[in-house]
Formats: structure tokens, C-alpha cells, sequence
């Protein structure tokens, strides 16, 4: 495949969920894990840096070999970008004792325009829950990808957690528990998204939902932290449990009528009514 000079090369990588990589238009296909995993750091920090620096990324507790793995992965890089008809220097910047993404490439990943949606508050927040098919680098262990995938994860949680109030406050009440739900799977002590949960079931739901709910909270508060919910998580629930009751007492105050107006009978009144002669 020939490089068209006038237009800059580009890469798009996917790295929220498992790897996905576009370079020139052309999907690339790595070999093994350690080719991906260097990618994968390549794309969250492009800029060229020390060969060392990264096999110590990578491989943090090998000595020697990690050099060698470095270099063996570069080569399934290079290789899969070749076989995918991509010129491998057109997205490398390959040096004596350095490595990185070339400067003119046009790198676009997911990680960033996640980041970018969230920031933008309310306007982009459902946008960067689209985006977030997985955690970073879904699949691959090494170390180096700890941190980012779990700031990630936070800023995704974040994100569900305020779209379930949204929604709450807009009387979305399925849509406030669908992700309410999405973020106590992922992380069950947050609090936030169990108080979205009893304020839903005090809306629409039953007394016992309420009551379960918040007893799931206090149990995990209690058995992961040692601790009880916060003020505002308690008076949420009292309001939840009144509105379940308000909705009771109206509910038996619509039946009342239909018995309004009806003629009560004794006995003997009944028996005369019934009589064929009556």
C-alpha cells in the first residue's frame, strides 16, 4: 500500500474493552499479548520514550529479558502493521534507544474522547457511557495499566451515577434505576447510587423494596467499611418509606367512594326485599 504523502497517517485505537486498532484505514491484527499490551501503551503515551522506560512499564519485574520482550513485541507490531498493508514507519517512531508514535501521526482513541465527553458535563455524559464498551485494555494484566484503568473506571462510574439522578429528577424512574443498577454492579459501596434506588422505589415502588434496598446498603457499609450511611442517605429513605404510605392512604381513599351511597340492609329489611312477595 502506497502512502499518500499529502495526507497525514492516522491510527484510531480502541482501548476501553479489548484492543482495537485502525491504522491508515486498515484494521491491524496483533499476534500475543505483549505486542497488544505495547500498542496499548504506545497509544496512552505517544510521545517517544526511553526503550528501558517502557520494558520497566511493561515488564517491571524482569531484568535482562524484559529488553528482549520489547523488542520481540515491536517486531509483532511492526508486523501486523505490514501485513495490514501499513507502512510500520509511517506510525513508529523507532530510535537507537527510543520509541514512540510518529509526531504527524493523527492518533484518535477512545480514552480521549471519553475524557473530553465527560468534561463537557451533562451534554456529553451519555455519549461517554457509549463509549465505554469495557475497562482499559480489557484483558491484558500488566501492572502499567492499573491506574489509568482505574481512574477510567471511577470517571465511568461518575458518569452513571449522575445520569441516574438526572433521570430521577426528571421522573425517568426506570432509566434512574437501569443506572443505578449499572453502577452498584461495578461497585457496590456506592452510596449514591443506593439512595437513586430508594428514592425510585419510594416513587413507584413498594415499601419492602425500599426497606431491602436500604438494608443492602447498611449490610454492605457495615461488612465493607465498618461504617453507617451518611445523613442525607437516611432522610431519603424516611422520605421514600412516607411517599410508599402517602401512596397507600390514596390508594384506600379512591376505594371509599364506591361504598359511598350504598343501602344497608338488616336482616329483616333483606328478607322482605328477597320475598316473592316482598
Amino acid at each position: 500500500m502506497t502512502t499518500d504523502t499529502t495526507t497525514r497517517p492516522t491510527l484510531a485505537v480502541r482501548l476501553l474493552g479489548r484492543l482495537e486498532i485502525v491504522a491508515c484505514d486498515q484494521p491491524v491484527r496483533l499476534a500475543g499479548r505483549h505486542a497488544q499490551a505495547l500498542a496499548a501503551l504506545l497509544a496512552l503515551r505517544p510521545r517517544p520514550r526511553l526503550r528501558d522506560a517502557i520494558a520497566a512499564d511493561l515488564w517491571p519485574d524482569f531484568d535482562g529479558p524484559s529488553a528482549s520482550s520489547l523488542r520481540q513485541a515491536l517486531w509483532l507490531v511492526r508486523t501486523g502493521l505490514s501485513a495490514s498493508g501499513v507502512d510500520p514507519d509511517t506510525v513508529l517512531e523507532v530510535g537507537q534507544d527510543t520509541l514512540g508514535l510518529q509526531p504527524e501521526l493523527e492518533l484518535d482513541t477512545d480514552v480521549a474522547q471519553f475524557e473530553t465527553l465527560v468534561a463537557d458535563g451533562p451534554s456529553g455524559i451519555s455519549r461517554a457511557l457509549a463509549l465505554y464498551r469495557g475497562d482499559l485494555a480489557e484483558g491484558l494484566g500488566h501492572e502499567c495499566f492499573a491506574a489509568d484503568r482505574e481512574r477510567l473506571s471511577d470517571l465511568f462510574e461518575d458518569a452513571l451515577v449522575g445520569v441516574a439522578e438526572a433521570r430521577l429528577a426528571s421522573g425517568d424512574i426506570a432509566g434512574a434505576r437501569a443506572a443505578a443498577s449499572q453502577a452498584l454492579a461495578r461497585d457496590p459501596l456506592r452510596e449514591e447510587a443506593h439512595g437513586v434506588l430508594i428514592a425510585a422505589y419510594g416513587r413507584t415502588g413498594t415499601r419492602s423494596q425500599v426497606v431491602r434496598q436500604y438494608r443492602r446498603l447498611c449490610e454492605v457499609l457495615r461488612t465493607e467499611l465498618a461504617v453507617t450511611p451518611l445523613p442525607e442517605t437516611d432522610t431519603a429513605y424516611r422520605i421514600a418509606l412516607a411517599n410508599t404510605v402517602s401512596r397507600s392512604k390514596d390508594r384506600a381513599a379512591a376505594m371509599a367512594p364506591a361504598h359511598v351511597g350504598r343501602r344497608v340492609f338488616d336482616r329483616s329489611t333483606l328478607a322482605r326485599v328477597l320475598s316473592p312477595s316482598g
